[in-house]
């Protein structure tokens, strides 16, 4: 029993004439009545009552009409589960995120995600680069929202989204907050709040290169952090100061304040995910982030 009977079946069944009944399937007549023969063979009852005035439908015939369709919506819902799976629009997407991509990027591309696909599980973690580069690797997240690896990671594919300077945070009254720009000589000696190394070595190394530059030293760190809102919250109260992406600036904190830097170091947030993905969402969701 084939589904193609099936559906011959059901038209035969619904317009109890095989003229009409092979029009509006679009086929001759004689291969529609081949195909319902062989479907009563197959079944070995008889569905269809035939003579020369009319076709009606036998006990098994009207029994067996129920059960078709039924397969047949089913086999049809199957079919747009499948083609809306692979399309992206069901199933689940796991997306790693550091805490800066909440700024400003998330908020603006997951409510798109969610109009777009509204069937669509999306489950967010939130995790430093370095987290999301071995859950990548593992297959626990579809896609990252991170702080691009340096060297590249094998097996990744990288797509830069958003590119963005770094600014000072310093905390409120302090006195290079009055200066209208930052430099190397101008933060050499201050106390540091800088995220740790060993949570994501490119940002970390940005961060120490710039502050060695003309004039600068290395940075005298007081306290680590690794969350972007813990490091302002930590300037905020007086721990020392920060370099941090410009669009920390989104978010107002009492006791902070931001100021460009001379020269500033440009951060990448990029979107990382294997080169074979694991659920087909990763690149329908890859399209909006890079677009919002």
């Amino acid at each position: 029993m084939e589904l193609r009977q099936l559906r011959y079946f059901v038209a035969v069944a619904e317009e109890l004439h095989f003229s009409r009944a092979a029009e509006r399937l679009g086929i001759a007549q004689p291969a529609l009545s081949q195909q319902i023969q062989r479907l009563e063979a197959g079944l070995g009852v008889e569905l269809l009552i035939r003579n020369r005035r009319r076709v009606a439908l036998s006990p098994a015939g009207a029994a067996f009409l129920r059960e078709a369709r039924e397969t047949l919506t089913r086999a049809d819902r199957a079919a747009r589960t499948a083609r809306r799976t692979a399309a992206g629009e069901l199933g689940q997407l796991t997306l790693g995120f550091v805490g800066s991509a909440t700024d400003e990027l998330l908020p603006r591309a997951l409510p798109v995600l969610r109009a777009r696909y509204p069937d669509l599980r999306l489950v967010l973690r939130e995790m430093t680069s370095a987290e999301q580069v071995a859950a990548l690797g593992r297959g626990e997240l579809d896609l990252g929202l991170l702080r691009p690896p340096s060297p590249p990671v094998q097996g990744l594919r990288i797509r830069l989204v958003v590119r963005e300077p770094l600014v000072a945070a310093l905390p409120e009254g302090h006195p290079l907050a009055g200066r209208e720009r930052l430099t190397p000589a101008d933060l050499r000696g201050e106390p540091f709040v800088l995220f740790p190394r060993e949570k994501g070595a490119w940002l970390h190394d940005l961060i120490t290169g710039y502050c060695r530059g003309r004039g600068g030293s290395h940075p005298r760190v007081v306290q680590e952090a690794v969350m972007m809102q813990t490091i302002t919250a930590l300037v905020a109260a007086g721990t020392g100061l920060a370099l941090v992406p410009a669009s920390q600036q989104a978010i107002t904190r009492a006791g902070l304040v931001f100021r460009p830097l001379a020269d500033p170091p440009l951060v990448d947030l990029a979107a990382a995910w294997p080169e074979t993905p694991h659920s087909p969402a990763c690149l329908a969701a890859l399209d909006i982030l890079c677009s919002a």
